[in-house]
């Protein structure tokens, strides 16, 4: 069982270079359908998996000087307390099959909704570039921040809840917020958020007890050198071919989650 959670890790972390899409959208539906995994103990396990894969991407893109600090900041002020104040909710609940129930409606919710951000990532995009030149964005400038701290709000529950959300949501909504920000920038400024997002997610999770760490293990030995083989496979394939793969999986397992719930 230990070599088959090693090569899970290994399956996940080549699909998260090849695609650059989060892990905990498919290591999390893995641990739970293929290895019968507590929700809880999967979702926990995954928020610090997701916390030390993410890392390594944080240095490269600081380093190149391609993170909005400031817009990770004001993520940071609304997405911190949404993860504590969801883990003191989890906290409060009384018995185990409520908490997983209410686990596994927010993962398959949240697979949903990353798909069509996978799906829609360049029309967003597009449409967000048109927008900056109207009127109502003028206007709505001054609500920025405001909004921003209230979208890390939103995802710091979401992730908390479910481990996804924190990559492919929170690219989508930088790019809606901040359109003239490189993409480069958006996806180094979302990296840095999750990162800590996950961690302080994860923190929690462990106080919980619901963390399995000698699981995390073999998953990070597995994932690891996968992340590295599929980035350099994933520079040579086109993301037109591979986002609509990506999103098509991500829809089917979440629709799977949200009819079982």
């Amino acid at each position: 069982m230990e070599l088959a959670y090693s090569f899970a890790g290994l399956v996940v972390g080549f699909i998260v270079g090849l695609t650059g899409i989060g892990g905990g959208a498919l290591m999390t539906p893995i641990l739970i359908v293929v290895f019968g995994i507590p929700p809880i103990t999967a979702v926990s396990t995954d928020l610090l998996y997701a916390a030390v894969t993410k890392f390594g991407g944080t240095i490269s893109y600081a380093r190149k000087k391609l993170v909005e600090w400031r817009i990770v900041l004001l993520m940071l002020a609304g997405s911190i307390p949404g993860s504590i104040l969801t883990i003191r909710y989890l906290q409060s609940l009384d018995g185990l099959e409520q908490i997983e129930h209410m686990m596994n409606l927010t993962l398959g919710v949240s697979l949903v909704l990353t798909s069509f951000a996978v799906f829609l990532r360049n029309k967003i995009r597009d449409q967000a570039m048109k927008w900056q030149h109207s009127v109502a964005a003028t206007h709505a400038k001054k609500w920025r921040p405001a909004v921003t701290v209230v979208m890390g709000f939103l995802l710091g529950g979401l992730v908390t809840l479910s481990s996804v959300g924190a990559g492919a949501l929170g690219t989508a909504l930088l790019i809606l917020l901040y359109p003239r920000m490189t993409m480069q920038t958006i996806v180094g400024t979302d990296l840095v958020h999750a990162v800590v997002l996950t961690s302080i997610a994860g923190a929690g999770h462990y106080q919980m007890g619901s963390v399995d760490m000698s699981l995390l293990i073999y998953l990070l030995v597995g994932s690891l050198p996968g992340v590295f083989v599929g980035s350099h496979i994933g520079t040579r394939l086109s993301p037109k071919v591979m986002q609509p793969i990506m999103g098509s999986i991500l829809l089917a397992i979440g629709l799977r989650f949200v009819l079982a719930g």
